[in-house]
């Protein structure tokens, strides 16, 4: 399987939803976050591997703690995976802070004060 192909676009999706139900509903260790959503998902063209990048909205603190508790709990999630995706190979699951939204928001803020002082500015 080719790494963009229509399989592999489709598997990616597949684990993508599927992780994101385990991670919100299955899971119960206190160091998660409830605020924890799966951004993307990758899956390796042989299903050995899979990077999941997670976005968590807190502290610093708090994201860490986040990626921490789904490194301990990563058997169980496999093994949750593998019982709801159909998979020759159950693939092992790397997490990554995906910290995308928090830059957005912040660039936004941004462009909203650069803006407010150039109107401010013209008048």
């Amino acid at each position: 399987m080719r790494k963009n192909s229509v399989k592999n676009t489709r598997v990616n999706g597949e684990v993508h939803r599927a992780l994101a139900e385990i991670i919100r509903s299955e899971i119960k260790d206190p160091r998660i976050n409830p605020m924890t959503s799966v951004v993307a998902v990758e899956v390796a063209p042989d299903l050995k591997t899979c990077k999941a990048w997670i976005s968590v909205l807190g502290n610093e603190e708090s994201q860490q703690d986040t990626i921490e508790g789904l490194k301990s709990a990563e058997g169980y999630i496999r093994s949750l995976l593998a019982k709801q995706v159909n998979l020759r190979n159950t693939p092992e699951i790397r997490f990554i802070l995906d910290q995308s939204i928090a830059y957005g928001v912040s660039m936004s803020k941004k462009i909203d004060e650069v803006n407010r002082a150039d109107e401010e500015k013209r008048k």
